[in-house]
């Protein structure tokens, strides 16, 4: 009895013993465990424990765990579950990262086992399940997704699911069935899929002994599906790319596979689908592959065969022999030939290496590196050489960095010849990150306006900012039509910034326009002008303008709109000022004085390309005065509202354009004109152009046309009423005879009439006419020409009742004028009944410019008049 109870105290003391034991490892299982496990682990690699396991709901949870080769966090683990249910392991975890950079801290094995055969592997997988909600390895995180493994010593079966990428794969002794693998990106039009069957090897350490992969392709920028096939039997394969409806096959690249060497040789590809057809050929050896990406050897060539403007073109890429490596590459190149597309001709000569890490790699440009082209750039620029001098420039995943110049030398047959320069440096630099400074200067002859031009300046791209520091432009002169402009020159009155962040986007800036005197060809000049603007918006293709425009003492033109990269919209305001302030614009030689009025104005434009340019304003000139040696012009008012619109002018919108004179003194004394014009210039018979309202007062009457309309489809008829003879004589200074009364008339007036000026006009009295010769006139012809004094004897002082007129003028200027004349001449104390018909072709146009009416009246007389025949029973005489 005594010794049983010894017994139980002795059980009670081992179990006591064995659950403080146990207790003990549970409380210290994040020390003990990882040293436990580090006996089947590699060298210098260790698991650690964020906080101790527990168990839950009949599974263990391990809320962190990681693995670190040295000091590098190789994978982490988070909320990891492990069960067994229903006769299979079951493994969750809420997380896996992997950072593949701490792959080259794993040690390698001294004496390496013998490979294991799959088969065995697969032996001695238990039946388990096992599911990741999101794996990620560094630096692909764009590829993480979710894992599922279901695993038993017959089949295995994998299942990925990420947003770029799927596959689903069985796997049942060496038969490997690839059912999906499908992978999408922005760039592509369609996601791209794969599928096939593959025979792994005995051994997985090699590749598998045969296979078929079938994958279907679709991008944007390839206007047909591609269709891709890969297939190999033991060590030797081949891969096709076809494009629908294409005769041949896109790409053909055979590969050969040997313990040592990997050869893709004999590569063919073509690409119809660029602005010329490309094509060439591939190959590539890699040397020592099983020994690892870092002792492998690359030494390849690809070349690209085009056909253009200057023939046929060839341009080889030559790679090796070098390596790539995780840490440090160190792969040769060199681009050398020639491309000769369809209007340009490239010239390369590009070596460098490829070096840095394999995941972050840069390309070093080698001295002498160096890129040409020539040849017609857009439609009618002429490329006569463009340099890119390239050596010592590195390009990586973060940018370009170094020099970087470029020089243009162009001319167009029609503009002329330019020289440009770009030299700057990049830190970094790609769009909208890191940075590119640089200055830029240049110079060219501009034919078609016989000017020089210059330009200079300095900007910059950092990060998301574009800003254009300085800027200086200009022209020697501009000499173009009728005027010659002196030194026209654009400078930055502050820098041109543009901000390119989308949160805030910003755009703004201050150019200034300066340019010396216009000079006008047929005399006077535009003073020193200036025009100063304010840009202020979004973006160069989003932003409002402010500006003024003065030229001393004229203006200032007050301007602003706005351009949204399709169409330019503005308007103009001109304040009201003097007309006086114009007067350096009038040519000395005309001898016209402004000396009164006002101008105001204001415009609404915008243009856009192939919609033209459009207009629309209105131009007021209130009481203008000018004066000139010979007459002298007062109380102009003159309205113009319009619309332009494709070369198009619409006169008159809202109201006809009105011209209103008040006075004219000069020859003829002109008062009280009126014109009104509207329609369309050019105009057509839909949209003809219309001038009415004319009418002006002369010579005591008054002249005036009620309608012209163009195209004309009916004379104009100009007609004239009460004009005073004695003030017409007077103004045109005839001494020779003097004539009172007054006449009406009409005239047609055609102004498209392929024969005629005026058709069938007339001219007739209204009211009695008198006519009397001057003496001294009438006595030197009787003198000279006694048949002539004696008819003219009829005509020293006659009224005339009835006079009637006809007159036609051609186009040369021709005039055909017919009169019949009938009245009472007094002479020798009698009153004689006199009867004329006057017949006169004379060049009208001629005649307008000697103004000589007297003269040629005289010279008329002398000439025609002839003494009666008889008398009738009334004393009537006829010549």
């Amino acid at each position: 009895m005594k010794s049983m109870s010894q017994g139980v105290k002795i059980c009670i003391a081992a179990l006591l013993a064995l659950i403080l034991l146990l207790l003990g490892l549970a409380l210290t299982v994040t020390q003990w465990l990882p040293r436990v496990a580090g006996i089947w682990l590699p060298d210098k690699t260790t698991i650690a424990l964020a906080a101790n396991p527990r168990w839950h709901h009949g599974a263990l949870l391990f809320p962190d765990l990681r693995y670190l080769a040295g000091d590098c966090t190789l994978a982490t683990v988070r909320d990891a579950r492990l069960a067994y249910r229903d006769g299979r392991w079951q493994l969750r975890a809420a997380a896996l990262d992997i950072d593949s950079g701490c792959f080259s801290a794993l040690p390698g094995a001294d004496n390496p086992a013998a490979p294991t055969a799959l088969a065995e592997w697969q032996r001695r997988l238990p039946r388990s399940t096992v599911h990741i909600d999101r794996l990620t390895i560094s630096p692909w995180q764009a590829w993480s997704g979710a894992l599922s493994l279901t695993l038993s010593p017959v089949a295995q079966r994998l299942t990925w699911q990420g947003e770029t990428l799927r596959a689903s794969a069985d796997l049942r002794g060496q038969q490997l069935m690839l059912r999906e693998l499908r992978f999408e990106n922005d760039a592509l039009s369609q996601p791209v899929t794969l599928s096939g069957t593959l025979t792994l090897p005995h051994f997985p350490d090699g590749i598998p002994e045969s296979g078929a992969l079938e994958g279907h392709l679709s991008v944007a920028q390839v206007p047909a599906p591609l269709t891709l096939h890969l297939r190999w039997q033991q060590q030797r394969g081949e891969l096709r790319v076809a494009g629908a409806g294409q005769p041949a096959p896109l790409l053909i690249l055979p590969w050969q596979l040997t313990p040592r060497r990997l050869t893709l040789h004999d590569g063919e590809w073509r690409w119809p689908w660029a602005a010329q057809p490309l094509s060439g050929g591939l190959a590539l050896t890699v040397d020592d592959y099983r020994d690892g990406l870092s002792a492998a050897v690359f030494q390849g060539r690809l070349n690209v065969l085009t056909a253009g403007r200057g023939g046929k073109g060839n341009v080889v890429l030559t790679l090796g022999p070098g390596k790539l490596d995780w840490q440090h590459s160190a792969l040769p190149f060199r681009l050398t030939g020639s491309s000769k597309l369809a209007q340009l001709l490239f010239f390369a000569s590009l070596p460098g290496t490829l070096e840095g890490p394999l995941l972050d790699p840069r390309l070093r440009m080698a001295p002498g590196a160096l890129l040409r082209m020539r040849g017609r750039l857009l439609s009618t620029l002429e490329v006569d050489e463009a340099r890119w001098p390239l050596a010592g420039v590195t390009l990586s995943p973060r940018g370009v960095s170094g020099r970087l110049q470029a020089i243009l030398r162009a001319h167009h047959p029609d503009s002329g010849r330019f020289v440009l320069h770009l030299d700057g440096r990049a830190e970094d630099f790609w769009p909208d990150r890191g940075r590119w400074s640089w200055r830029y200067w240049g110079k060219g002859y501009l034919q078609p306006l016989s000017a020089r031009w210059d330009i200079a300046g300095r900007g910059r791209w950092q990060e998301t900012l574009i800003e254009l520091s300085t800027l200086s432009t200009g022209f020697d002169r501009l000499r173009y039509g009728l005027a010659d402009m002196a030194t026209p020159r654009l400078t930055l009155s502050r820098p041109l910034r543009w901000q390119r962040d989308a949160e805030r986007p910003l755009f703004d800036g201050g150019v200034v326009l300066n340019a010396r005197e216009t000079r006008f060809t047929r005399g006077g000049h535009l003073p020193p002008s200036v025009l100063r603007a304010e840009l202020n918006g979004r973006s160069p293709a989003d932003f409002l303008w402010r500006g003024a425009l003065q030229a001393q003492a004229i203006g200032p033109v007050r301007v602003q709109g706005r351009w949204d990269g399709v169409r330019l919209r503005g308007q103009a305001w001109w304040p009201e000022q003097s007309l006086r302030v114009f007067q350096p614009l009038i040519s000395p030689s005309l001898k016209m004085s402004l000396q009164a009025g006002s101008l105001r104005a204001q415009m609404a434009f915008s243009a856009a390309s192939g919609q033209g340019f459009a207009a629309g304003g209105h131009w007021v000139v209130k009481q203008g005065a000018m004066r000139m040696p010979d007459n002298q012009i007062s109380g102009v008012d003159f309205s113009l509202p319009f619309r332009l619109q494709d070369s198009e002018w619409q006169l008159g919108t809202h109201g006809p354009v009105q011209l209103r004179i008040a006075a004219i003194d000069n020859q003829f004394a002109l008062h009280n004109m009126t014109a009104d014009l509207q329609g369309h210039y050019p105009w057509r018979a839909q949209q003809p152009l219309t001038l009415s309202n004319v009418s002006v007062d002369l010579l005591g009457g008054q002249l005036r046309l009620d309608r012209l309309e163009m195209p004309q489809r009916a004379p104009a008829m100009v007609r004239l009423r009460g004009l005073a003879l004695d003030k017409l004589l007077a103004a045109i200074k005839v001494t020779q005879f003097s004539l009172t009364g007054r006449v009406n008339g009409a005239l047609p007036l055609w102004l498209n009439h392929p024969e005629w000026l005026v058709q069938n006009g007339w001219l007739a009295n209204d009211g009695p006419l008198t006519l009397r010769m001057d003496k001294q006139v009438a006595d030197a012809i009787a003198a000279n020409n006694l048949a002539a004094g004696a008819a003219l004897d009829w005509l020293r002082d006659m009224v005339i009742t009835r006079a009637w007129a006809t007159l036609n003028l051609d186009t040369v200027g021709q005039m055909t004028l017919r009169s019949d004349v009938e009245g009472s001449s007094h002479f020798s104390d009698k009153n004689q009944r006199v009867s004329l018909h006057y017949h006169q072709q004379e060049n009208l146009f001629q005649l307008w410019r000697s103004l000589r009416f007297g003269d040629n009246l005289q010279s008329w007389v002398e000439e025609h008049a002839t003494l009666p025949d008889h008398k009738d029973p009334r004393n009537a005489h006829q010549p």
